[in-house]
């Protein structure tokens, strides 16, 4: 029985994510590089990083009426989205969560 290897192939995904607000910037920080970490060691490419900072939210998230936004760029397969988002939900700190995968330009 022949086993087919698997070639998974890297899509581009935005990850936006509202910490929040009362965070000192010594955490946020950690946060950032504890994410691009996991992205790094999952063999993310193009890894692009932003924090947007702190803004006022159009409504509130968990009693919250600001957040801080910290913008990710990369190129990854699926797995990788998924660890990454399962690691952020154990994290008090993340309000919020939205991974998109962005479209291709020809």
């Amino acid at each position: 029985m022949e086993v087919k290897n698997k070639v998974k192939t890297l899509n581009d995904y935005e990850t936006v994510y509202i910490l929040k607000p009362e965070m000192s910037e010594d955490n946020v920080l950690n946060l950032l590089n504890k994410y691009q970490g996991i992205l790094i060691d999952s063999q993310a490419k193009n890894i692009f990083i932003q924090n947007r900072g702190r803004r006022h939210l159009s409504y509130p998230i968990k009693k919250y009426h600001d957040g801080i936004y910290v913008q990710m760029n990369y190129s990854a397969n699926g797995e990788v989205v998924k660890n990454l988002e399962r690691e952020m939900r154990f994290e008090d700190s993340v309000l919020r969560i939205l991974t998109m995968k962005q479209n291709e330009q020809n």
